[in-house]
Order: C-alpha cells, then structure tokens, then sequence
C-alpha cells in the first residue's frame, strides 16, 4: 500500500521562450501571447511513487474536458443491393459491376455521418484545442460540456500537418479551463492521465505512464509522439494527458489497432507554438525552414562519431541554396542542439525548426569531426501549403475531395528531397476521404502519386486534368511512391 505524498507547489513564473518574434513576420510580442492560453506557473516535480488516488485531480481538471460530435454530409448511392442504403466501401462481391450497370444513373442521396472525439478548453471564453482529424470537414459541430450543457461549435483554425485545431463556443458565461504544462519536462516513467470520451463514453479517465518520448510512427512530417500506457481508445482523440499537477503535457491523437497499452500524444509544447497562429490567422502560415535531410542516430553510427549516446540528428544531405547549405552545414554534421534545445532524437528536429518563424537567426550546435562548434542559422519559410481551414477553394490547390476521394496538393522541395524524388514530379496525396474507392485500395496519405492511367503527374493542373477526366464506374490505374518503392493501383472508381 503506498502512502499519498503532498505534491509540491512552488510559485514561479514561466513564459513560452522562441514563440512569438516579429510583428512584421505575423507573429507577436510575449505579452500579448498569454491571451490565448492558459500557460502553467506552478513548477512542476513528480511526486516518488504511485498516486492513492487521482480523485481530487480529476475533479480540478473534468470540467474542462468536452465531448465533440461531428456531423458531415455524404453522398451514397440511392441503393446496393449488397449493401443497402450508404457509402460504397470495403471488397466488392463478384456480381456488384452487374449491380453497378444496372443502377448506373441512379440519383445519389446526401446521407449525414456522425463522429465523436474530444477536447479541451483553454480559455474561459469558449477555445477549445483538440485534433485536426476530429472537427477535418464537418457540416456541424457540437460540444458537450461536464454539465450536459451543448453549444455549436465553430473552426477557428486548423493545421493537418501537426493535426491540431482551435474551435470556439459562444457559452455567454465563463468557463473553466487547464493550464498548458511543459511537455519537454516529461520522463519516462512518470505518471500521467487521460480524460475523454472513449466510444462516447462521457469523461472517462484512464491512469498510466510515460512509456517513452520522441516516437515516430508515420504519422506525418512532424512525427515527435509521447508513447503511454494509460488506456486512449476511439473518441479520446484531442483530449487532454495530464500530468499529476493537472496541466496538460500533450494531446491524444493516436493509437496501435493490434496491440494494448500503445497510445500516442502530440507534446503540448509544439501545439503551444502554434496556438497563437491558429487563432489570429486560421492556419499556419510561417513555418521555418533549415534544408536538410536528417537520418537516426544508431548506436554504432554514435559510436562512429565518437557520441557518448545517440542523441542528435545526423544530417545525410544538405539541400542546394536552402539556409542550411549558406549556414555551413555538411552532410556528416550531428545537430546537437537548435536555437538552445538539445536534441535527443532526430524527430525532435523537424518539429522545432517548424514552429520557429521564417527570418529568425538561431545558433545551431553541430558536432564536425569530433569537434562541437556552433553556426548561426537564418531560417527561410516553408512553401506555402494546402488544407486549412474553412478555405474551399485557393491558389488552385484542392481542398475537397475529387472523384476517386482524393486532397492532393503541390511537393515541396523539402518534401520532395526527404521523399528522394525530383522536385516537379507528382503531387503529394495530403488526405484519403473515408469510405471512398481510394481508401478501399489503400492509398494513404503521405503517398506520392506519380501517374494517372499511364500519364505523368508533375503537376497539380495535370492532376486536376486527369482526375477531372475521370467518372463513377471508369477504372483507374495509378502510380504512386510509397517509402522507397513505387507500386500500382488499380481501382474502380
């Protein structure tokens, strides 16, 4: 039986460092950043062994905590014969393409598909932060709060990439909120909590550990997951874990379907860099860019380099004319600290060059044949990129999905070097409507098409002119670059 130890409150005060820079890049002063979010001032030191109880934590964070339901409008066939009424999906039976024929003509009817996630409010006047994924392209949106009060729910700003989203409810009243802890203070081993609702199950809470840190599981550019052990099932996706202080450290967002006890939360402190963006401008619009390829550090390539550990990001290439190549970088470089943050795993990396704004200057921290230096670096911007929000149509770039179900937009160079293909071949598959023909052939996002039905795609209006050829019941066959391999699909749509 363990004893309740009395968690230590120290006052301090601690303010988000790197955040906000010039107002001339669209970023903002210090001051006026607390405006967004509630910001942990308690120092936080994780109490020796396990918790009696997490009762009293539970009732200090449950109010913030809200269930999101989603509602999307859908198009279906008027009738399957196989399926009935709804979405065409999963392995066709060998009869449906005589079905298809006979009902070709048909009218479509406009079906509503519903969805639950959660989240959670960061500021007593109504913003909410959960995952892009929850709120991606609903018709309606409603948020339930502890006190069964429901409020519709409008997107203030998204961002796909790191899978965050800012909504707001209008509740004419203040409402409770959690303070943003400090994820990087995070260990493995310390206790953490998970508030949501799991298959809609109301502000369920599950208990667990930090299983590990930096986990990357191909979620995306900005892959930097905390791993636990406490339960996160459908549904928990954008709620709150919590730390044993009751601030947030990160947002669930994912889960490992073939196994138990493998949950995966996006660190609090990149969704704090973003936070500022996301509500003054709906999206991000300046994300940094450095210009390398970067590669894990393996033991024996820490070794090779004379590393203590395998801490740091190895560079494999640097990019032509990016801010890398004029700061100095060399491939064979270990980047061993960014603008102050050491870097524990490669992943780290992308992350935090991408919350910092374009034109800052950062000293970066290499270790070059054995020897530790330090080179100023100047950041440029990212290309600009596709799917924001509430935007339906901009800069000629898809924002819904096609006849096959597809959102692609434009590859970046630094997409396109990381991906080792030339810049200017295919377009970057950026989502995969569920339900539609592509999902049902496994295309995923992350996947490069490179040609439609034996044609080359270089570009988005040579993508948008083969997709716009195409109809219901045509067959289509694409080539797409997944990893290091490029494989076939044929599919009908």
């Amino acid at each position: 039986m363990y004893t309740k130890r009395t968690l230590t409150l120290i006052a301090g005060v601690m303010f988000i460092a790197g955040i906000f820079f010039a107002a001339k890049l669209g970023w903002i002063s210090d001051s006026k950043a607390k405006e967004y979010f509630h910001e942990s001032t308690t120092a936080y030191s994780q109490p020796a062994g396990a918790p009696a109880s997490f009762a009293e934590l539970t009732k200090k964070v449950g109010p913030a905590v809200v269930n999101i339901s989603t509602t999307k409008k859908v198009s279906v066939r008027s009738f399957d014969p196989f399926k009935g009424f709804g979405p065409k999906r999963g392995p066709r039976d060998p009869f449906e393409d005589f079905f298809d024929k006979f009902f070709e003509g048909s009218p479509e009817q406009q079906r509503e598909q519903h969805s639950l996630g959660s989240g959670f409010i960061i500021r007593e006047d109504g913003y909410i932060l959960t995952n892009n994924h929850v709120v991606a392209e609903a018709d309606e949106i409603i948020v339930r709060l502890n006190d069964e009060h429901k409020y519709p729910a409008k997107i203030i700003g998204t961002d796909e990439k790191t899978d965050i989203a800012i909504i707001k409810v209008n509740a004419e009243k203040n409402l409770p909120y959690v303070a943003l802890g400090d994820s990087e203070k995070l260990q493995v081993g310390d206790w953490v909590v998970a508030v949501g609702n799991p298959f809609g199950l109301d502000h369920t809470v599950t208990a667990g550990i930090v299983s590990a840190k930096g986990r990357f599981i191909g979620a995306g550019s900005y892959d930097n997951f905390i791993q636990t052990d406490a339960s996160i099932n459908p549904g928990n996706s954008g709620g709150p874990l919590f730390n044993l202080n009751g601030e947030v450290v990160g947002i669930n967002t994912a889960i490992f379907a073939a196994g138990q006890g493998l949950g995966f939360a996006t660190p609090i402190n990149m969704a704090k860099k973003l936070i500022p963006q996301l509500v003054e401008k709906g999206k991000i619009t300046d994300r940094g860019w450095l210009g390398v390829a970067i590669q894990p550090m393996t033991e024996e390539l820490a070794k090779s380099f004379g590393l203590e550990d395998e801490s740091g990001a190895l560079v494999g290439d640097v990019i032509a004319g990016s801010p890398a190549e004029k700061t100095g970088l060399k491939r064979g470089d270990v980047i061993l600290k960014f603008d102050g943050q050491q870097i524990g795993k490669s992943v780290e990396l992308p992350g935090l060059v991408a919350s910092t704004p374009s034109g800052k200057t950062v000293d970066v921290e290499i270790l070059r044949d054995g020897k530790k230096q330090t080179l100023k670096a100047t950041l440029g911007k990212q290309e600009t990129e596709a799917g924001t929000v509430a935007e339906k149509e901009k800069d000629g770039e898809a924002k819904k999905a096609d006849v096959m179900g597809l959102i692609v937009k434009p590859l970046s160079m630094e997409d396109a070097h990381e991906l080792g293909i030339p810049q200017g071949k295919g377009v970057l598959i950026a989502r995969v409507e569920p339900g539609s023909s592509a999902e049902g052939a496994g295309l995923r996002s992350g996947d490069v098409l490179l040609e439609a039905g034996g044609k080359q795609i270089n570009s988005m209006d040579e993508y948008k002119k083969a997709a716009g050829s195409l109809k219901k019941g045509n067959i289509v066959r694409l080539l797409v670059r997944r990893g290091n391999a490029s494989i076939y699909v044929a599919f009908k749509i």
